[in-house]
């Protein structure tokens, strides 16, 4: 008799049988509230748009490294066990990791390690080894850009697997009143919570077809009374009733707690997800190509900025702006067709 007699142990792999899948993408997150709506969202985009092929976690802030759990959890009640996670690095670049630590002699646990779990960037190459001859994937980066900077910086041309990148993340400023968001960080006025700086900076140096989607608009649809009314119209599944109790959770401690103002940044880690799916015309897209660039030169109070400069800067696409209605009724249809396992 064992203490849960009613547990049984299954893997649940979807069958596409002879549907066309769709784009391959990556989703690289970190474990923040809005990273998880973006997954749900992902994850319930037809296959015939995205071919969903991999996880690559950044653990932060928000939570530590032990909460890959709670991905495999979403995963599995998805019905998706066969989306595979790699865990990237703690830390941002150019400082101490575990692994890094090997190369000058320090021992690590190898008595078993078929349990380890996956590192991203050993994902990352098992899933290109997967990819048809020509095919190209496009990554979604919603955390920090350092597991996307270990790609480009590795020695396998990695980054000739990659068709384009979506970065949810950055602030370029308009004046000096058009601040970024790192709170924690008083004097570090215009640079914006998702960025490794020196990652950063790695990336945008690339020769990676990168659309960004900046601080500002993410700001302008970050509507939490908007999103959550139109959540009252709709079915209650599974999918939408977290979704639904998690922002309004969120809007709450905003209203209650000055320590909690900056809540609704979560909202605009959903746009990436819906910006990248854009199978919709009704989301109405505008984008204008700006050079970017990224300080990085160890001067706290300017590092991490991400502005114009027409000398060094390297072209990007900007997402400019979408139908704010569109955004938000696309987000919620998704979750109104139950596709939970469990």
């Amino acid at each position: 008799m064992t203490q849960f007699p009613y547990y049984e142990q299954a893997l649940y792999r979807p069958d596409f049988g002879s549907k066309t899948l769709g784009e391959p993408v990556v989703f690289n997150m970190d474990m923040s509230a809005g990273d998880f709506l973006a997954l749900f969202y992902l994850l319930k985009v037809p296959v015939e748009v995205i071919n969903f092929k991999a996880i690559h976690l950044s653990p932060t802030g928000w939570a530590n490294t032990a909460t890959i759990d709670v991905i495999y959890d979403l995963l599995h009640m998805m019905g998706r066990d066969d989306i595979p996670v790699g865990l990237g690095d703690v830390f941002g670049m150019n400082q101490y990791t575990a692994e890094n630590s090997v190369k000058y002699g320090a021992s690590r646990d190898t008595e078993h390690p078929e349990l380890r779990q996956p590192l991203a960037l050993e994902v990352w190459e098992s899933v290109v080894e997967t990819l048809d001859p020509g095919s190209k994937m496009t990554i979604l980066t919603n955390g920090p850009l350092t597991n996307l900077a270990r790609i480009v910086t590795s020695e396998k041309n990695a980054t000739s697997a990659i068709q384009e990148v979506y970065i949810v993340g950055g602030h370029i400023s308009h004046s000096d009143m058009d601040k970024g968001n790192v709170f924690s960080v008083p004097y570090i006025e215009f640079a914006e919570f998702n960025l490794d700086r020196v990652a950063a900076k790695t990336v945008f140096d690339s020769e990676l077809d990168i659309t960004l989607i900046p601080l500002g608009i993410q700001r302008r649809l970050g509507s939490f009374p908007r999103i959550l009314e139109r959540f009252q119209e709709t079915k209650t599944t599974p999918e939408a009733k977290f979704a639904h109790r998690l922002l309004s959770r969120l809007y709450r401690l905003q209203q209650r707690h000055l320590r909690y103002q900056h809540t609704d940044i979560f909202l605009g880690e959903i746009l990436g997800a819906v910006a990248l799916a854009g199978y919709h015309s009704s989301l109405k897209q505008t984008l204008r190509v700006e050079p970017i660039n990224v300080f990085a030169e160890g001067v706290e109070f300017k590092d991490g900025q991400t502005v114009t400069d027409e000398y060094h800067g390297k072209l990007v696409k900007i997402l400019e702006n979408v139908d704010p209605t569109a955004y938000y009724d696309l987000y919620v249809n998704e979750q109104e067709i139950q596709s939970s396992r469990l």
